[in-house]
């Protein structure tokens, strides 16, 4: 499995790619939206993109929109965010989000979002 963290904070870029990694998921990394829409279109299969909405020359929402016009309809998007007021749920959820996690947020919130996407199991 292979996820794309989009991101412009080193630090949540570093903490994500270390969650992933705990699980098996190799990452690929991009500091804004436009980065990000480039390296899905290199070729690389992405199953799962981690989106940032508050970012440097594109932010989430645009790069959500532009994800789902430009054909990867079946790569899931878990917008990761600081937004966390209601209306920003609903835009990206009609954008296209497959699921919307708030910063910050523990593990077993990380995980949960995961399983939700059909992307890894909860432990018991």
């Amino acid at each position: 499995m292979r996820a794309l963290i989009i991101d412009d904070s080193r630090f949540v870029r570093s903490y994500l790619r270390g969650l992933l990694h705990d699980r098996g998921i190799e990452c690929h990394e991009a500091a804004d939206g436009q980065a990000g829409l480039n390296q899905m279109h290199t070729g690389v299969q992405f199953d799962l993109v981690l989106l940032d909405w508050n970012m440097p020359i594109m932010n989430g929402l645009e790069t959500l929109q532009k994800i789902r016009a430009e054909g990867f309809g079946a790569t899931k998007v878990l917008m990761v965010t600081t937004e966390a007021d209601n209306d920003f749920i609903v835009r990206a959820l009609e954008a296209g989000a497959d699921e919307y996690l708030m910063k910050p947020f523990d593990h077993d919130a990380f995980d949960e979002k995961l399983a939700m996407l059909g992307l890894a199991e909860i432990e018991q």
